[in-house]
């Protein structure tokens, strides 16, 4: 990190950003939101607020839990004009973060529960430079499927007594706002289909509450994966084989309440149900 990058003369140190990574971590755990991350850092980077995300991923991984994979956001181009950002975000997902299909999810175990439909890559072999394609992508990928992100705010999206509105610096830390994935439907090769074409319909209580396509998700949801390997080889990492990528949302996230029924019909990929407890 440059002196440029770093808020004030001296950035976060370690500890703070290990302290905020705790502080996530509980609110998560605890199901309780906690102050905004920049209400209390407001000059934080978007490389120091990874360095929390990161931080709260070695605890997670402390505990016993293990990294099944990533999940890409703000990928279109409505909500990389709502965050004030030119560029995606990215989250990890662990095991414990994965629910399966037709099973009752609770609202109350998730701060602030939210859906996004999405498509899941699966991928066959690793990924790792800077000059991929979506070519590249799609050759790297076993299988695509049908999938929901859970997404949760463990800090509030406005804050109640300042009116203070969540930055992506924040969402960031908050791991990208990753709670879980569902995954449903039908798997199918990466070249089966022209996946800029494969469209959802989200059922709220039997009423559409959402359509959308993946080319939403830049042009191509390979695309998506393409920044993600990219920024990770800047790191010098890699995605791993077997890992699923979560490419970004095509439907605006839906707020859930306790007795809804969603059924997600994403028509050739199949359809699957998440009922809401």
């Amino acid at each position: 990190m440059t002196a440029a990058s770093k808020p004030g003369a001296a950035g976060l140190t370690d500890a703070e950003i290990r302290a905020e990574a705790e502080l996530l971590d509980t609110a998560e755990r605890d199901r309780r939101q906690v102050r905004q991350t920049t209400s209390v850092y407001p000059h934080m980077t978007i490389d120091e607020a990874y360095r929390v995300q990161a931080a709260w991923l070695e605890i997670r991984l402390a505990r016993g839990e293990q990294v099944v994979g990533h999940k890409i956001g703000l990928t279109s181009r409505a909500m990389q004009q709502a965050m004030s950002i030119a560029t995606p975000d990215s989250g990890f997902l662990t095991d414990a973060m994965v629910f399966p299909a037709g099973e009752p999810v609770t609202a109350a175990d998730f701060c602030d529960l939210r859906l996004e439909v999405e498509l899941a890559f699966v991928l066959a072999d690793d990924l790792y430079g800077a000059d991929l394609s979506v070519d590249d992508v799609l050759d790297a990928t076993d299988h695509v499927t049908a999938a929901v992100e859970m997404i949760a705010s463990r800090t509030p999206r406005t804050d109640p007594a300042t009116g203070r509105t969540r930055t992506v610096v924040d969402t960031v830390a908050d791991n990208a706002a990753d709670a879980g994935i569902v995954v449903g439907g039908l798997p199918v090769g990466p070249r089966d289909l022209d996946l800029r074409w494969v469209g959802a319909i989200a059922y709220r209580n039997g009423i559409v509450e959402e359509t959308g396509l993946a080319a939403g998700v830049l042009d191509h949801p390979a695309n998506g994966i393409v920044w993600l390997a990219r920024r990770y080889a800047e790191q010098g990492l890699a995605l791993r084989s077997g890992e699923v990528i979560l490419s970004g949302s095509f439907t605006r996230p839906m707020e859930v309440a306790p007795g809804d029924e969603f059924r997600f019909d994403f028509g050739p990929l199949g359809s699957f149900d998440i009922p809401i407890a």
